[in-house]
């Protein structure tokens, strides 16, 4: 893992006490499905959902694949994606990147571009660009679908394929855009949902 986003994830690790009881029941669950299709031998598939596929999703997307390194766990597959497409939005690119993640862009003179993103040296950067769920990109069947917004939760009453379903909403930085405290309040997600991703693979259990 790059060292930078290490050294994060070691200080996030050691907020887990920080997460309310409630929040932690549903996280739980998450590690709960995990563990189950590990143990049946079924490398695990996570979409993260949210409405514009800009921010939360691609968030929580990666921050899903850095914690599965950071605890070794086996192969994971972590895919984001929305009800509809727009484009990573910048602000949360830069939060992910000031938090240790290696970004560099593919294409920055489209409307959608493509971001490398990598959290290891020595694996293939993962194409990080705005799309639906259902994009060809992302698994069609038996995977976790993890609704990041309240929005996208009942804006999509049925995930087609899911084999699992997890409401678990963030505050979106959004609200902050054009504002003094635009930064700090992306970097406070990411770092957020940094905490909670993390403290779902602490929880993973392999036997």
């Amino acid at each position: 893992m790059l060292e930078g986003l290490y050294k994060v994830c070691t200080e996030l690790i050691g907020e887990f006490e920080s997460i309310d009881l409630n929040r932690r029941a549903q996280l739980e669950k998450l590690s709960a499905y995990l563990s189950d299709r590990y143990r049946h031998g079924i490398t695990p598939k996570l979409i993260v959902i949210c409405t514009h596929n800009s921010r939360r999703s691609h968030m929580g997307q990666l921050w899903l694949a850095a914690a599965a390194e950071y605890y070794q766990l086996p192969e994971i597959g972590t895919y984001s994606g929305g009800t509809e497409a727009t484009a990573f939005n910048q602000r949360a690119v830069k939060a992910i990147q000031k938090i240790g993640f290696s970004v560099s862009l593919e294409d920055g003179s489209v409307d959608n571009p493509v971001y490398q993103i990598a959290w290891k040296k020595d694996k293939e950067p993962y194409p990080a660009f705005s799309k639906k769920y259902d994009a060809s990109s992302n698994p069609l069947e038996k995977f976790g679908a993890i609704m990041v917004c309240t929005e996208a939760d009942h804006g999509c009453p049925m995930v087609q394929g899911c084999d699992f379903r997890l409401a678990l909403p963030f505050e979106d930085p959004k609200a902050y855009d054009d504002t003094d405290l635009a930064d700090q309040m992306y970097l406070e997600r990411a770092k957020q949902i940094g905490k909670e991703m993390l403290f779902v693979m602490s929880q993973v259990e392999l036997e």
